[in-house]
Order: structure tokens, then sequence, then C-alpha cells
């Protein structure tokens, strides 16, 4: 296999310090930019379904009750945050589709899965 056609190797995961974040130079309004389009989704679903609804992924599917259990031989690239030790917590997920309105079952969309972890010690974000 030539150089040009050789497939690229997967790089390792980086240790998250704030020197990996490189805030493009139009994020600010990038931002703005998507909170007003989330917004103009909830206005519309509310006008025309009456309820207030999250912008994306208003309709569940299901919700699950598990435990995510944090292995204690993780790579140190990957044990940090609630992945730095081994621990097991108790989870919800949730399943739904990704439009802010509440469509018949019978529309195709693509799904997501929400995870909620729980009883998760440590520094939270501001609000």
């Amino acid at each position: 296999m030539s150089a040009a056609t050789a497939k690229p190797q997967p790089q390792a995961p980086l240790p998250y310090t704030p020197s990996v974040e490189n805030p493009g130079p139009d994020e600010a309004r990038l931002f703005d930019e998507l909170a007003e389009t989330m917004l103009s989704i909830s206005r519309k679903t509310y006008e025309d379904g009456g309820h207030a609804l999250r912008s994306v992924h208003a309709k569940s599917h299901g919700l699950l009750i598990g435990r995510l259990d944090v292995l204690d031989d993780l790579p140190a690239e990957l044990a940090q945050g609630l992945f730095a030790r081994a621990e097991s917590y108790p989870a919800i997920l949730r399943l739904s589709t990704t439009p802010g309105d509440i469509l018949p079952d019978s529309v195709s969309t693509p799904r997501g899965l929400a995870v909620k972890v729980l009883g998760v010690t440590g520094e939270r974000l501001p609000g």
C-alpha cells in the first residue's frame, strides 16, 4: 500500500486540560445563533401544540434504569473525570426521537439515547 492510499492511524485520546480547548473566532456568534434556533423551535412547537416542549428530543419512547460500572483498569488517558476511579453508579437512560414536536411513531426519524448518571461526587459546572 502506498503512502497516498494508507489509512490514517487512530490517535490516542488526549487527557483533558484547559490547554486542549481552542475556541474558534466565531464561537460566541455561533453559540448565539444556535440558542436562537433552539428558542425558535420551542416557540413554533408551543404555537402548534399549545404546550411547552423541549426544542429537540421532545418525545420519550422509554426510560430504563440501570447501572454504570467504571472499570478499574482504564488507560490513564481515559481515567479522568467520572472515569477516574472504579465505581458503580445508578443510571437512568431515556430513549427519544430527535424532533421538537410530537410526531406519530409511523414518521421515521432518528432516535436518541440520553444517560443520566446519579450519585457522582465532585465539582459541578456552574448553573
